[in-house]
């Protein structure tokens, strides 16, 4: 079992930085390929980061690419998410992930999911 918590989440301005973190539990953190994603109001939850366990592989769709990065501390079982220039298309509660196995992109993949956090990106 792999519990999950994000923290970090928030209102800020269109152009702005929001840094979020997802602590996990357990000591096979490092075991886990870890992910993001998103879901907006009225909108099918989207697939927004990956990273392998050994953060050999990262993956983001063209919508953030060069905007938003993960990152991993293995040793303190926390995957991050820094995401710059900010749009108010960003706006959604964003949810980390786990799975065991290779990088995916498809929700389904993923078995372990925290709770959520709130990104507001106000124009």
């Amino acid at each position: 079992q792999v519990q999950l918590v994000e923290s970090g989440g928030g209102l800020v301005q269109a152009g702005g930085s929001l840094r979020l973190s997802c602590a996990a539990s357990g000591r096979t953190f490092s075991n886990h390929v870890m992910a993001w994603f998103r879901q907006a109001p009225g909108k099918e939850r989207e697939f927004v980061a990956a990273i392998s366990r050994s953060a050999e592989y990262i993956y983001y769709p063209d919508s953030v690419k060069g905007r938003f990065t993960i990152s991993r501390d293995n040793a303190k079982n926390t995957v991050y998410l820094e995401m710059n220039s900010l749009k108010p298309e960003d706006t959604a509660v964003y949810y980390c992930a786990a799975r065991l196995g290779v990088v995916t992109d498809v929700e389904t993949g993923y078995n372990y999911w925290g709770q959520g956090t709130q990104v507001t990106v106000s124009s």
